[in-house]
Parts: structure tokens; C-alpha cells; sequence
């Protein structure tokens, strides 16, 4: 199991082999502004922690997804500054879903391993309501980008009926987002060129996704701002 402390004061080198890349693609990512600088220590030695931990899963999915690297440039600098590791896990929950086939049939001892640490039954149990693991046998059908997600969740202190009843509100509004958005594309296109629609999708699927999810996160905040003002 991978502690908080254990994913802060990284080493460059360290870093690199929990992120599974290499010290000279740190380096290079970091050159071309996609990290930010680590914060140096003591005998002037960079540290890094779960910010850069969780940038670096996000370049390799939107890597994955067929990004260019000037692509991802600009999809990291339209997002906020102040974006946290968690909102960063949410966004390459988010970029994994653009792959089509994604869900994956795992054993038992691989769904821990990708949680990231030993699950109790219960705790499965909880993430198959919510929907990020499903049973197949003896094994279980799972996301993988919505795992994290998941288990993170196991740690709020929210019912399983308050949970669901959150994922259903987001999958209704979700929903009337996208069918107004395919209408104003399909209006915008449909008419000067059909073929134009199935282009139009391609290309922008990975911005509309992002414009929706950053504009939730930071409406999501005001509403938690005044709803603690409130208290």
C-alpha cells in the first residue's frame, strides 16, 4: 500500500520509477512546462510529490488517447492553477473514458493491486453499487480510470445511498448537457457538410469534456463555499 508520505519528497529518480517513466522524460516534461518545478531542499536536491505524481498519470493517458505532445501543452494550461492531485485523478478518469472498450476483466488479487491497496469485501461490495466494479465470474469487470475514483470515495464519509443518489444527479444532467451540446454542433455543421459531424466529434470531444469538467469543479467549489458560510 502506497502512503501519502511515501508519494511526498520524491526524488527525481524516485519519482520517475513510481510514475514509470524515465529521469531524462521527467526532465524533458518538466523543460516544456507540463510539471511544475519541484521544490528544492536541503543541498539543493528537487523533491516532488503527488502533483507531479498525478500530472504525469494524466500525460500518459492523454498520450494513450493519441494526444501530441503540443496537444497536451495546451489541455494542461487550460486548466486551473490551483488544481489539486485529486482533481487531477478525476480529469485522467475522465480521458480514459474517451477510449472506447475500456472496462477490463481482472482477478481478485489484480483488483487490489490497481486499487492500490487490500480491499475488504465490503469495500467491494460498496464499489460495485457505485458502479466502478462489476462481478464476472470469479473475477470482476472494472474501469480503470474510474477505480481510483472509487476507492477514494470509500473514504468519505457519505452513505452508499447519498453516493448513488450524487452519481444518478450527475448522470441526468450529464446526459442534458451532451444532447444540447450534439445539437448546437449538429445545427452548426449538419447542413454545409453531414460527413463534417463525425470529424467535428473527434476533434472536439476532448475539449468539450474538459470545458464541462472544469467548469463543474469550480461551480462545485462556490456551492461548497457558501454552503459553509451558511453553517
Amino acid at each position: 500500500m502506497t502512503t501519502d508520505a511515501e508519494e511526498t519528497g520524491l526524488t527525481v529518480d524516485e519519482l520517475a520509477a513510481r510514475a514509470g517513466v524515465t529521469v531524462r522524460t521527467v526532465r524533458f516534461y518538466s523543460t516544456r512546462g507540463l510539471l511544475p518545478p519541484p521544490v528544492i531542499g536541503p543541498r539543493r536536491v528537487g523533491h516532488y510529490g503527488r502533483d507531479h505524481l498525478a500530472r504525469l498519470a494524466l500525460i500518459e493517458e492523454l498520450q494513450r488517447q493519441g494526444m501530441t505532445l503540443a496537444a497536451i501543452e495546451r489541455y494542461l494550461r487550460q486548466l486551473p492553477a490551483d488544481i489539486t492531485p485529486r482533481d487531477l485523478a478525476l480529469q485522467r478518469a475522465v480521458v480514459a473514458s474517451w477510449a472506447p472498450d475500456g472496462v477490463e476483466t481482472v482477478t481478485r488479487e489484480e483488483l487490489d493491486r490497481r486499487a492500490g491497496r487490500a480491499l475488504a469485501e465490503e469495500e467491494v461490495e460498496r464499489l460495485a453499487a457505485m458502479g466502478v466494479v462489476e462481478r464476472d465470474g470469479d473475477g470482476f469487470r472494472v474501469d480503470p480510470g474510474l477505480l481510483r475514483l472509487g476507492v477514494q470515495l470509500l473514504d468519505v464519509a457519505l452513505s452508499e445511498e447519498s453516493i448513488l443518489a450524487a452519481l444518478t444527479a450527475l448522470v441526468e444532467h450529464s446526459r442534458a448537457a451532451a444532447h444540447e451540446l450534439s445539437r448546437v454542433f449538429r445545427d452548426a455543421v449538419a447542413e454545409r457538410d453531414p460527413q463534417a459531424v463525425k470529424s467535428l466529434s473527434a476533434h472536439m470531444q476532448p475539449l468539450v469534456v474538459q470545458a464541462l469538467l472544469t467548469t463543474f469543479q469550480r461551480s462545485l467549489k462556490e456551492e461548497l463555499r457558501e454552503w459553509l458560510e451558511e453553517s
